[in-house]
């Protein structure tokens, strides 16, 4: 039987690479986490077994195409069912990556895009909202990217999802700073992820070059912003863009 504690987080794409080091890094800050997922279900079950071990919270894993409203309403409905009826923290994590050139992306290609990159996020907030408002607290971090804040050539669906990361994070820390509710964006750099396992040696090693701090990110780097942005130590920040780049972008 888990034992229940006050804070509750729900972490969307959570069964590896960023989403996993976020929700760890929570748990290490005594939040019980709900990790979203759409395929990964061993790899999500086994993530809740090292929380649950490691950290002596709760920990729950839910099967979640996050493009969808009804899913979303439902993965968030069980945070607040399974630990205590409140809903906390949402980190929006959930997203896929494509390189394209436009005139080749298809309308299949932009509608997946937006529909897990963008639409995802706005549909846990939505869900989790309903939440935060009633209890008059609450923290939504949205994962965007660097490319949200510049563009990147041959991404521009996935550049396009993440800049209205952006939007909606400013616009909606706007709207609930009067219920209590904290929104900030998280925007990475080149991070060590599934998503690179595309690209050889040579283009890590070029990337890791053109980045100041001369290294390729960890998902921990991104983690550890999250974690402080949920923490008593960000309780003033709000409507935030926050670079976590090693200076590739400035």
């Amino acid at each position: 039987m888990q034992e229940i504690y006050m804070k509750t987080a729900v972490v969307t794409g959570a069964s590896r690479g960023i989403g996993a080091a976020c929700a760890i890094a929570l748990a290490k800050n005594g939040y019980n986490i709900v990790l979203g997922y759409k395929q990964n279900r061993q790899r999500a079950e086994q993530l809740c077994q090292v929380i649950i071990s490691s950290y002596g919270v709760g920990a729950k894993a839910v099967c979640a195409d996050v493009a969808c409203s009804a899913d979303a309403d439902a993965l968030v409905e069980a945070a607040a069912r399974d630990f205590g009826c409140t809903v906390d923290v949402l980190v929006n994590n959930a997203g896929i990556a494509q390189q394209k050139l436009f005139t080749d992306i298809t309308d299949e290609d932009w509608n997946a895009m937006i529909g897990t990159d963008l639409t995802g996020a706005f549909n846990c907030s939505r869900a989790a909202a309903r939440y935060m408002i009633k209890q008059k607290s609450g923290i939504i971090i949205n994962i965007s990217s660097m490319w949200g804040q510049v563009g990147a050539s041959c991404e521009v669906h996935y550049s396009a999802a993440k800049a209205g990361l952006i939007g909606m994070t400013k616009a909606l820390a706007k709207e609930l700073a009067p219920s209590g509710i904290r929104v900030n964006c998280v925007c990475p750099g080149v991070v060590m992820t599934d998503m690179m396992s595309d690209f050889d040696d040579d283009t890590m090693r070029e990337l890791a070059d053109e980045t100041p701090l001369g290294r390729i990110g960890k998902p921990k780097d991104i983690a550890d912003m999250v974690g402080f942005l949920c923490s008593d130590r960000g309780e003033f920040i709000t409507g935030q863009v926050i670079g976590v780049n090693g200076g590739f972008v400035i």
